[in-house]
């Protein structure tokens, strides 16, 4: 398995640019089609570990099921976050990039250049 990854959506222009930046810097890397391929607590715990985030921070909050599952409420748990990330995978922000144990969210795509 390959250290590098990159969590895809390749409807979205920044995701699209962020894969042509690592293929044109010539890195082998993982992509990950979070929302075609199967994502589970694990994964998301470990997404988040590896970008220092609390769950909240990876919302796409101009998704409508961001508003249709209330998640603005600062009372919901982290764990309802994550469970409502592993149910609609359209919530986490993208593209995010992983490197070994380091992890960043390509916006602009050019972040993820950084740690490379």
């Amino acid at each position: 398995m390959l250290d590098k990854k990159l969590f895809h959506n390749p409807r979205c222009s920044k995701s699209r640019q962020a894969l042509a930046l690592l293929e044109e810097h010539k890195v082998e890397f993982e992509v990950f089609f979070y929302l075609k391929e199967e994502l589970n607590r694990a994964i998301i715990k470990e997404l988040l570990s590896k970008l220092n985030l609390a769950p909240r921070d990876l919302l796409r909050k101009s998704e409508q099921a961001y508003k249709n599952l209330n998640l603005s409420d600062i009372n919901i748990s982290d764990e309802k976050i994550i469970d409502a990330m592993i149910n609609y995978p359209k919530l986490i922000e993208r593209p995010v990039f992983i490197n070994k144990k380091k992890a960043i969210i390509g916006r602009p795509p050019e972040e993820v250049l950084k740690i490379l």
